[in-house]
């Protein structure tokens, strides 16, 4: 019995140590992507939960929450611009992202761009 219980206490605790570092992980991504939007003027446009000139990040991630090809297509948006998804105001490109910081960006958005406050 004493075996089985310092057994539970170790899966216990290896999932708690888990959990923390995979939610310190996402605040670092949380973080890093805000950072990229603001860099890159994305928030000049866009804000995490009301529209400016263009769709908040949490309103795009609601639109394309039951889309498979979400991912691609933002990727794809937010590199090359364009307009029609949310009006006739068009969005201008960002060429200058690497295909990591456009992974994280829109990683970050379609989880609702959480933001640490």
């Amino acid at each position: 019995m004493i075996k089985f219980f310092k057994l539970y206490c170790k899966c216990i605790l290896s999932s708690a140590l888990l959990f923390l570092c995979a939610t310190t992980q996402a605040s670092n991504d949380d973080a890093h992507a805000y950072a990229l939007a603001k860099q890159n003027a994305c928030l000049g446009c866009h804000a995490i939960n009301k529209k400016v000139v263009g769709p908040s990040f949490q309103d795009v991630a609601k639109k394309y929450a039951n889309n498979p090809n979400a991912n691609t297509f933002l990727k794809n948006k937010i590199l090359k611009g364009g307009s029609g998804s949310w009006g006739v105001v068009p969005m201008p490109g960002n060429s200058k992202l690497t295909d990591a910081d456009l992974t994280l960006l829109v990683s970050w958005i379609m989880r609702g761009a959480p933001a640490k406050n």
